[in-house]
């Protein structure tokens, strides 16, 4: 990720206290310096999400909608709605879709995830995914910036309040994917049981070979049947402390796909 010169962006964002910056796809991206700079979760997030590319989707918790954005660029749905309950990050996402000529294919919503109703997002989706925050509050080293705050821990909604959500307003065999952690895969996956989205595929992320999960990538469907999927895992670097990618993590920034992990 590679930061542009502020002489060359300052009519498109304020230096004082937002960043931009050149990442995948040949997208820029605007995003506050005190708040999340784009991570592999987010990519790894959005080549995961199953695409559709007639069909429509929507983003919980789209922060400066970097998802939105990888999804739209490779054309993996017609329309996507991303949404945003802070107003100072919405109005980021917005300015990204513009910045990167995706407005056509993305709408933002500054909304509260815990309110989305299929009027908000002009009816049922055929896909929901999320970055959600994934700490609850109180634990951890807290931030100083009340962005970082909101981003990393679940204080406008925990992860039964997205699964909900993402369940009201998806269609009925419409899928749900997630980024999260290992450590908290229990509360994942009783959040989307009870907001009747069941696990179906799952990749798990580890950094080098002889680390444990960090990420972990999970696919709901809505109204599915029980029967869940493993991929391999997915190691990213070849050896600790490396910056090489391995061949897998290599075919997915190529492919912007997971399949051939299933394979």
């Amino acid at each position: 990720m590679n930061e542009i010169p502020h002489q060359n962006t300052d009519h498109l964002f304020n230096p004082k206290t937002e960043r931009a910056d050149r990442i995948n796809e040949d997208l820029t991206l605007i995003s506050l310096k005190d708040g999340l700079l784009f991570g592999t979760d987010s990519f790894f997030l959005a080549a995961f999400t199953k695409s559709s590319p007639s069909g429509s989707a929507a983003e919980l918790g789209a922060g400066c909608g970097v998802v939105s954005l990888l999804c739209a660029q490779k054309g993996k749905f017609s329309s996507i709605k991303s949404i945003e309950l802070r107003e100072t990050t919405a109005s980021i996402c917005k300015r990204n879709a513009e910045l990167n000529c995706l407005s056509d294919r993305i709408e933002v919503i500054c909304a509260d995830v815990r309110e989305i109703l299929p009027e908000k997002t002009g009816g049922q989706v055929d896909v929901v995914f999320s970055n959600p925050p994934y700490m609850k509050p109180g634990t951890g080293k807290e931030n100083e910036s009340d962005e970082l705050n909101a981003a990393r821990r679940e204080l406008n909604g925990d992860i039964s309040d997205f699964c909900r959500s993402a369940s009201r307003i998806l269609k009925y065999g419409g899928t749900f994917s997630v980024v999260w952690r290992p450590e908290r895969i229990c509360d994942l996956f009783c959040a989307m049981r009870d907001a009747k989205i069941e696990p179906k595929r799952i990749v798990y992320i580890l950094p080098f070979s002889d680390a444990p999960p960090s990420l972990v990538l999970v696919e709901g469907k809505s109204g599915a049947s029980t029967g869940l999927i493993y991929s391999r895992p997915l190691i990213i670097y070849e050896k600790r402390g490396g910056d090489k990618y391995t061949a897998d993590a290599a075919e997915i920034y190529d492919t912007f796909s997971f399949e051939h992990l299933f394979r």
